[in-house]
């Protein structure tokens, strides 16, 4: 039987959540059906590894520097060439931008979009371009429901036949036993009775996931208290500012800075509450691997989150930047331990129904079949 071909183009394939669905496709998606080749600018750490071994082809082709920077377009075409790919799709806007403009040049017979982001800060040329970008394409997937409703259909005004929404998944996380929890906790000075609020993400610019918030946040709620610890895992440019920032605040002997760490699952277990505060969030992947490990959460009611996130069901919505309110929730968790772990339960339920690694690649499956017919 005659394979179908996918060719994925995206930006960096390194440690995101991009990335990392990508590698559940490649890992997943059905190999006897269909083959699958991933184009990239650049590639680093580990997941395009993974994906290598998984029998399919990493190509790192350099940075685009513009939507028209043609030298890198004639790569990809190159590549459709040797490949003749039944499918193009283009994620992330420089991949978004690589599969319309390539795959309709090279009359791909399907160019799919998906929109990964919130783009709450892109320039009307950039919005004028991404409209342009999904005229060329059959389907234009936006990974949560705030993305489709709310920029897809409310701000490009593409149709719901174009415009479709597939929610990003996480995979099922593994089971940690009491033996590495306890070496987890004396590495980090967790005792069993801390409360652990826990937060996860790549520290970049502060202006995104505003980690800054929660940590002052923290600070507020922490006053006279002794067993309570904030457990931040992740690492970037800003990670320097966020220690300097806890030292002014005094509560360096209360905040754990974990780095980046591959294996979340452990450091999830660690976590009596998961606290995601961003400015803007297209899904938030780090909110269904916190809730698949039965946490209850305080979000941001921005973007994709606040359709995750049931408020006052799973967890709490709060306005972005409102240190008092995200505060005032870590209290009520503090609380009532009883609730929230009904609330963790439930979130732990809402994401195994929805936002699993295995619900994602059979909804994309079900879409190249689809297209292909």
């Amino acid at each position: 039987m005659k394979k179908t071909k996918i060719l994925h183009i995206q930006e960096t394939i390194g440690s995101g959540g991009v990335e990392r669905l990508r590698l559940s496709l490649a890992k997943h998606l059905d190999k006897n059906f269909f083959d699958q080749k991933f184009v990239c600018t650049s590639a680093a750490e580990k997941i395009p590894d993974e994906i290598r071994a998984e029998g399919f082809e990493v190509i790192p082709i350099g940075v685009l520097k513009s939507p028209f920077h043609w030298e890198q377009h004639i790569k990809v075409q190159k590549i459709i060439d040797e490949y003749k790919p039944d499918i193009i799709h283009g994620a992330v806007f420089e991949g978004v931008t690589m599969a319309a403009i390539n795959g309709w040049l090279k009359k791909v017979p399907v160019i799919i979009l998906e929109e990964t982001s919130d783009p709450q800060n892109r320039s009307w040329k950039g919005d004028i371009l991404m409209k342009l970008f999904s005229r060329l394409a059959n389907k234009v997937i936006g990974v949560s429901e705030g993305v489709t409703e709310e920029y897809l259909k409310g701000k490009l005004n593409l149709s719901s036949s174009k415009a479709i929404t597939i929610n990003n998944g996480v995979a099922i996380p593994r089971s940690i036993s009491e033996d590495e929890l306890n070496v987890a906790r004396m590495q980090y000075g967790i005792s069993e009775s801390d409360f652990v609020i826990g937060s996860m993400g790549r520290m970049l610019q502060d202006s995104h996931k505003r980690f800054s918030d929660l940590i002052k946040s923290f600070a507020v709620f922490a006053e006279n208290k002794i067993n309570v610890k904030l457990l931040l895992v992740g690492d970037g440019p800003e990670l320097e500012g966020y220690r300097k920032l806890v030292n002014s605040l005094g509560i360096k002997e209360k905040v754990i800075f974990a780095g980046y760490q591959s294996d979340v699952a452990l450091h999830y277990q660690l976590m009596n509450v998961f606290a995601l505060v961003s400015e803007r969030e297209a899904f938030g992947l780090v909110l269904a691997e916190a809730m698949l490990n039965g946490l209850p959460i305080v979000a941001t009611k921005v973007g994709g989150m606040k359709y995750i996130v049931e408020d006052q069901v799973t967890g709490f919505l709060v306005e972005p930047r409102n240190v008092n309110s995200i505060s005032e929730k870590l209290v009520w968790f503090f609380s009532n331990s009883e609730l929230a772990r009904e609330m963790g339960e439930k979130g732990k339920l809402r994401a195994l129904q929805n936002f699993t690694e295995d619900t994602y690649v059979k909804k994309i499956e079900e879409l190249y079949k689809t297209q292909i017919e």
